[in-house]
């Protein structure tokens, strides 16, 4: 008997072919690993009319958890779902505020997944056993299918199983945006670069997507990159009435008109492949989405996480479930640290800059002292000047009597040997010391009487006379000794016939 122990492939949906610039290209969208709430949505009246009920449920921006002073905002983090992802469909079958009662059909699972498990009764005989270790392998894994019963369909395994081990829990920050600062966020399918350069034709696009009402603006607050060459971008809409007055349209407004069907194939025409509003979490909310765990997840690994949570206040837990969304976090938050290196790069550069300049001015303001100085002399002498040529010919007033009173017994005390004119003097006599060995050492030359120079010219020119003499003399002596060699080399055959 034959049987496939194979996993089924999660399938995606394409998007059209779109009309706007750069915009447009084809794009696939698979399905979230999980989420947390399938939100429904009610119908609207015009253009910005009731409210549909919107969903909760962790997507792909849920927070970065880290701060965001770059200009990022909050978006395409490291969360799982967003903040109002109502176009993603759950895969749970339960909602994230809501925890209902088991139905027959998911008490059938329970126990056919603990039947795969742990007692398989397929073959029959001993390989049984070896079935149900190879179940629960593929339990661990989360993936593959559980055969367990002839007459039952097998068990799909996924890694939402409470069996999976691939799940961590970790932590995202909170969006603190307000309902009425109305900021949507919407992920393109391109790269920052095309987003930027045609940004005035995504305005109008999305301004003729809104009805081209000339009430309405749209605004772009950030553009920011995002891994595998996608881009988010945080719009809002101003709506202006006719006394004057305007408003933003509330974010949950806004993201409503935007999930209508025909509505969103005009986004995915524009190559938005995910919508969601930028909105904060009432403490109702946060304290039953900590209260009830994920689907899968061990309510003590989930009650272990709050404990650990570095700040409850900012921070809150999400799980992590397989490898993919370990990878895109991963990817994330590679991506953050990219941009805060960028960020602290700028940052350096103008220290640096900031440096050369305060060095620049700390010389400029020495200067302007040193002139201030010497105007202020200049100024003083002009004074004493104009004083003396305006009091000629007048007696000493009682004042000026006084102040040579003062003059005269500063200079009493300047002159006393044991104050400070000793000091002046010894400092003074230090001074021309320093100065005139300073400029003995620069002008240190040496000079020879012309006399005794000329005697020593004399000298060498004698010593070079006599090594002229001895070398004549050694060359004769050479010339002596090969000649002498020469006649001894011709006497030696002579001498050598005569005794043969």
């Amino acid at each position: 008997m034959a049987f496939n122990f194979g996993a089924t492939a999660g399938a995606g949906t394409a998007n059209p072919t779109g009309a706007f610039g750069g915009f447009g290209t084809t794009a696939t969208t698979a399905a979230p690993a999980f989420s947390f709430s399938a939100p429904t949505n009610t119908g609207t009246s015009g253009l910005f009319g009731a409210t549909q009920n919107k969903g909760f449920g962790f997507g792909t921006s849920f927070g970065t958890g880290t701060a965001t002073g770059l200009g990022s905002g909050l978006g395409t983090g490291l969360g799982f779902g967003g903040f109002g992802t109502q176009q993603q469909q759950t895969t749970l079958g339960s909602s994230l505020f809501s925890q209902p009662a088991q139905t027959p059909a998911q008490s059938n699972q329970l126990i056919n997944t603990a039947s795969a498990l742990s007692a398989p009764t397929l073959l029959g005989d001993e390989r049984d056993a070896i079935l149900a270790k190879w179940n629960q392998l593929q339990a661990f894994w989360g993936t593959g299918k559980g055969y367990f019963n002839n007459n039952i369909a097998p068990v799909e395994f996924t890694q939402e199983n409470p069996f999976c081990r691939f799940k961590a829990v970790g932590y995202s920050l909170k969006p603190n945006n307000k309902d009425e600062d109305g900021f949507v966020v919407l992920v393109f399918n391109r790269k920052e670069t095309d987003i930027r350069s045609q940004q005035q034709q995504l305005v109008e696009s999305l301004h003729k997507i809104l009805g081209g009402n000339q009430t309405l603006t749209v605004n772009v607050e950030g553009v920011k990159t995002m891994p595998d060459d996608q881009t988010e971008v945080i719009i809002y809409v101003v709506e202006r009435s006719p006394n004057g007055t305007s408003r933003r349209v509330p974010a949950t407004t806004l993201y409503a008109h935007f999930e209508q069907a025909n509505i969103k194939t005009s986004l995915q025409q524009l190559g938005v492949s995910l919508s969601m509003a930028r909105t904060e979490l009432s403490p109702a909310q946060v304290k039953q989405l900590l209260q009830n765990p994920p689907a899968g997840v061990d309510p003590i690994i989930w009650e272990q996480a709050k404990v650990d949570n570095p700040d409850s206040d900012k921070l809150i837990p999400v799980p992590m479930v397989g490898f993919k969304e370990l990878l895109r976090r991963l990817k994330v938050q590679d991506q953050m640290t990219k941009q805060h290196q960028t960020r602290l790069d700028i940052i350096s550069e103008d220290i640096s800059e900031l440096q050369k300049n305060q060095t620049t001015t700390m010389a400029k303001i020495a200067q302007y002292k040193r002139k201030l100085m010497a105007l202020s002399h200049r100024t003083l002498q002009v004074l004493i000047k104009q004083e003396s040529q305006r009091k000629s010919g007048y007696a000493i007033q009682a004042d000026e009597e006084q102040l040579r009173v003062q003059l005269d017994t500063i200079q009493c005390e300047l002159n006393a040997p044991t104050q400070f004119k000793g000091r002046l003097n010894e400092l003074m006599s230090q001074i021309r010391m320093q100065n005139h060995f300073g400029a003995v050492r620069a002008e240190e030359r040496y000079y020879i009487d012309a006399d005794l120079l000329r005697e020593i010219k004399q000298h060498l020119k004698q010593q070079q006379e006599g090594l002229s003499h001895l070398i004549s003399i050694i060359k004769d002596d050479l010339e002596d000794i090969k000649l002498i060699e020469h006649g001894l080399n011709e006497s030696i055959p002579i001498r050598g016939g005569v005794f043969s």
